[in-house]
């Protein structure tokens, strides 16, 4: 026979397993978060989830991210395995919304390519493109949404449009009362700040604020800047939250997890995409359609050249710059990471060209910021001139941007 003693042990054992069932997941997050922050391994803002879970509790969450936007599911490994969405989902959260950058919301597209509205089919969640009829979201693509997440890898060039989705979605939100949440990633060129300043007569989602073309920023201080140097539609400000990136300084090397564009597939092409990103305003193969994206250049009419290659379709390029056609160039897959903007290229190629009057076409100037760049290049200039001619708004670019530094 049971005793009365061992029925209310037994009961009182049950009540007990079943809090800790309930508090499962709270107590094993917590845990694994008390691991990696004694470590000195990186914890990017997404997976630092003690800073950011109380800001969303109980709230209807949107979320602008893609396929850089992942944590480890085990903080003991070394892996990057688990999408900020799904973990969301995983504990809870009441996600219901997926804006999506250029790219898309799994990172396939083509640079440039419209992305139209969908539905997530892992989390039947629908997706909002904030890169395609629009690139703001509207009132309408923000209702059901309390409080937006914006989870992007950046890679810290003005070109690069996800800082201009950030602009957009600023805007957007602080103009519907929804703050903003920035989970905060490295910079992978965060020790180069350099090029031309944009002049705003030349704005465009390649450049929409008066910034050079390396910028030396995170996307979480970057989006503090836009905030404080009032750069939203009528001078309106943002409620935002950045969620900052621990373990992390200035000087801290970051190998990027996952490529954060088709057209990026590692390290090296994104070193050197924003020196080899110009080409893109010109008549010049930046490698779109090989293996070697923004690791080699070459055109058609750089016969004199030594390397040679020939773009063709491929899933980050349907339709590449010479399609078909032999262009001769450069490889640069195993130079030394540049430590700066590198110009030299561009101007080679242009010295080299048979056909200067076609060189270069309408983006160029976009990409540039300035049309001063183009006349240099054209007259000849010697590197250091055109160099010099940027110190002024670099100077004045790196005290602006001294307030809004969080490593």
């Amino acid at each position: 026979m049971i005793s009365n003693l061992t029925l209310k042990n037994t009961f009182l054992f049950s009540v007990l397993v079943f809090f800790n069932l309930v508090n499962f997941k709270v107590q094993a997050q917590t845990l694994e978060i008390k691991k990696i922050t004694t470590s000195t391994d990186i914890m990017v803002g997404a997976q630092n989830t003690q800073a950011y879970l109380p800001l969303i509790k109980g709230k209807k969450v949107g979320i602008l991210t893609n396929q850089t936007g992942i944590i480890k599911s085990n903080l003991t490994s070394d892996q990057y395995d688990m999408s900020v969405v799904d973990y969301l989902l995983n504990i809870g959260a009441n996600l219901t919304k997926i804006y999506a950058p250029e790219h898309g919301f799994r990172g396939t597209a083509d640079a440039g390519e419209l992305i139209k509205d969908g539905k997530d089919i892992k989390t039947g969640l629908p997706i909002i493109s904030l890169y395609g009829n629009s690139k703001k979201p509207s009132k309408e693509q923000l209702k059901n949404v309390d409080v937006m997440l914006f989870d992007l890898q950046d890679v810290g060039a003005r070109f690069y449009t996800y800082i201009s989705s950030l602009h957009y979605v600023m805007e957007a939100c602080a103009e519907n009362n929804i703050p903003v949440i920035i989970l905060d990633r490295p910079n992978p060129n965060i020790s180069i700040i350099d090029g031309p300043t944009l002049e705003l007569k030349n704005k465009s989602f390649v450049g929409m604020h008066p910034i050079p073309i390396m910028h030396g920023m995170t996307i979480g201080e970057y989006g503090q800047m836009i905030n404080g140097q009032k750069w939203l539609a009528n001078n309106i400000l943002c409620n935002l939250t950045v969620i900052p990136v621990l373990n992390y300084t200035r000087e801290t090397k970051y190998n990027l997890p996952v490529a954060p564009s088709p057209n990026l597939p590692n390290q090296k092409s994104i070193n050197l995409y924003p020196s080899l990103c110009f080409f893109e305003g010109t008549n010049v193969s930046s490698g779109r359609g090989t293996d070697l994206q923004f690791q080699i250049y070459g055109s058609p009419n750089l016969t004199n050249m030594p390397y040679s290659f020939t773009p063709i379709p491929n899933a980050g390029a349907k339709n590449p710059m010479n399609n078909g056609k032999v262009c001769y160039g450069e490889n640069l897959s195993q130079v030394a990471d540049v430590k700066q903007l590198e110009i030299k290229w561009l101007l080679k190629a242009y010295a080299n060209a048979t056909n200067k009057d076609t060189f270069f076409n309408n983006f160029f100037i976009k990409l540039a910021g300035t049309t001063k760049f183009k006349q240099q290049i054209v007259s000849g200039t010697p590197e250091e001139t055109i160099r010099k001619s940027w110190e002024a708004g670099l100077q004045s670019f790196k005290t602006m941007r001294q307030p809004y530094l969080i490593y």
